[in-house]
């Protein structure tokens, strides 16, 4: 720009614009980041620190509503679904299926608990994914 350029009518000089870019730079450079604050002191309030940030409560009650979610689909393989499949298959004891020289009658009624557990969390994140819950 040159010393005596019109804008909007009005003269403004290179000093003026650089003293503008200048004021414009100092607002757009990035702040500090406030300061962290204070760890707590004590045993107890590190203790509730630990649990609020690490959300262990949480992971808690997920891990223990999963052992309970586990044992009602083992419950359910093996009180209706194995007996449909034993009545489908009528004098057919599962723990005695060999292939060859390998026992594999109990691995396929665990893959069938495995698979029934796999689908039931399906669909249990894809409802809870429905209605936004992470």
């Amino acid at each position: 720009m040159t010393v005596n350029q019109t804008l909007n009518n009005t003269v403004v000089s290179d000093g003026e614009v650089l003293e503008e870019l200048r004021k414009i730079r100092t607002l757009l450079e990035p702040k500090p980041a406030p300061p962290a604050p204070a760890p707590p002191k004590g045993l107890v309030k590190e203790f509730k620190v630990f649990l609020e940030q690490y959300k262990v409560m949480g992971m808690a009650v997920a891990f223990i509503l999963g052992i309970y979610l586990g044992q009602l689909v083992v419950g359910l393989v093996d009180d209706f679904i194995m007996p449909l499949i034993n009545l489908a298959m009528p004098g057919v004891n599962w723990t005695t299926i060999y292939i060859g020289p390998f026992l594999v009658g109990q691995f396929l009624a665990t893959l069938i608990t495995f698979l029934i557990v796999a689908f039931v969390i399906f669909l249990m994140v894809r409802t809870t994914s429905k209605y936004g819950i992470k």
